[in-house]
Order: structure tokens, then C-alpha cells, then sequence
């Protein structure tokens, strides 16, 4: 499977597919704390921020030449000394999850991760999210903090699971 699987930098052409697959997942309310769809144009900028910031790159995943999946790097907190940190998110269109797409995405934001001068990595995941969770402790990343029922989603209180990586020391 995971050499039917082509990583490479998100292009404008993508954004529709980028924002059907983030918004596939909203009704799920495991993955997202949005709780209705977004649209290309709102999404826009985050777009263009992620193409003009070198360091924190939006990447897009094919499989057999569909776009399936998407990750990005962004800035976290916005603030200069947190330079060396970034937020990673990753978003798989439901018909390809179970493939080791999210592996290969993650495998290849951590190898990048030196090139682009990132030393921490931190994922904020939904308590209730076990997919997102167990493939994040699979690479390596621990929990380092728990915010406790921050989010509500349809009534339910979530626990908002912040998993971080050191990498490169």
C-alpha cells in the first residue's frame, strides 16, 4: 500500500478537496472543533499562509493519484520564541483511512522536520479521538497535558489531549 502513496506540497487546485475532507469530518466530532462546514474561501487564507511561510508547509497525499489526505504544519502560540514548534494536524477523506496513509503523512512531517527548523511537534486531539491518539503514541509522542472537558460538541464535554514529540533536541 505505501508505495501507492505520493506526498508532496499542496497546491491551489487542492483547496477544494483539501476543505471536502476536513469537512467530511466534522460530523463525527472526534476530529475538529468546528461544528459546521467551512468553505474555500474562508479557508483561503489559511491556505496562503501555509504556501508563504516556508517552515510551516501544507503537504497533500495521494493515493493511486487521489487526493486522500492533508497535513499541515502551522505556528503555535504566534509568538517568536515558539519558532521552533508547530502544530501538526492531518485529515484523511474516510474512504482511505486504514490504509497507513496517517503514517506515511506523519513518517514524512518527521522527516522533514530538521529541514524546516521544528524541534517540538504538538498534536491536539479529542480525548475521544483513539484513532488519532494510538498513531501518535505509535510514533513516539507522549502526552504532556490534558485540557479537561474545553470543548462541547452536540452537549458533550470534551477533553481537548495535547501529544508532543522533541525532535530534534
Amino acid at each position: 500500500m505505501k508505495n501507492s502513496i505520493t506526498v508532496r506540497k499542496a497546491v491551489a487546485a487542492d483547496l477544494p478537496a483539501i476543505v471536502a475532507i476536513y469537512n467530511s469530518t466534522i460530523s463525527s466530532r472526534m476530529v475538529t472543533a468546528d461544528t459546521e462546514p467551512v468553505t474555500v474561501e474562508e479557508r483561503r487564507p489559511w491556505f496562503i499562509e501555509h504556501q508563504t511561510t516556508a517552515n510551516r508547509p501544507l503537504w497533500a497525499a495521494e493515493y493511486d493519484g487521489t487526493l486522500c489526505g492533508w497535513l499541515s504544519l502551522s505556528n503555535f502560540y504566534g509568538r517568536p520564541a515558539y519558532r521552533g514548534t508547530a502544530e501538526i494536524s492531518i485529515y484523511l477523506d474516510h474512504a482511505f483511512r486504514g490504509r497507513g496513509i496517517g503514517s506515511s503523512l506523519l513518517h514524512y512531517a518527521l522527516d522533514q522536520a530538521s529541514d524546516l527548523e521544528i524541534k517540538t511537534i504538538l498534536a491536539f486531539i479529542f480525548g475521544q479521538n483513539k484513532p488519532s491518539l494510538h498513531l501518535f503514541e505509535r510514533f513516539g509522542f507522549e502526552a504532556w497535558g490534558t485540557l479537561p472537558k474545553v470543548a462541547e460538541l452536540d452537549g458533550n464535554e470534551c477533553d481537548l489531549i495535547i501529544m508532543g514529540k522533541r525532535v530534534n533536541p
